[in-house]
């Protein structure tokens, strides 16, 4: 029996090697994922005030769990998600706001 060693991190689909770590953050950084939440409570508030409640919602989760340096509750987020996709109007920019958050978020 052999024993391969790897050192560094490793990317990809096992976690393999010496202090291997995979960080999948879906092509953007936390910061443009809130970036995105502050725009798309803008965005509603004019397009949509209804639904901007949720919006801010999403948003303050968002900046919770980073102040407290926990991941944030993908279950709150995705069902947020889901409302404010729901009800915004197809091909506004509400609507496309919160695909490409719900891209950056892995949903």
């Amino acid at each position: 029996m052999s024993t391969y060693n790897f050192h560094g991190n490793i990317s990809g689909p096992g976690n393999y090697g010496d202090n291997g770590k995979i960080e999948v953050h879906h092509g953007q950084s936390p910061a443009d994922a809130l970036r995105l939440a502050g725009e798309l409570v803008l965005r509603l508030r004019t397009e949509s005030p209804a639904l901007a409640g949720e919006a801010e919602l999403l948003r303050g989760e968002l900046v919770r769990a980073d102040e407290e340096g926990r991941p944030a509750d993908r279950g709150r987020l995705r069902q947020w998600l889901e409302l404010i996709t729901v009800g915004a109007a197809a091909g506004s920019g509400s609507f496309a706001l919160a695909q490409e958050l719900g891209r950056a978020l892995g949903m």
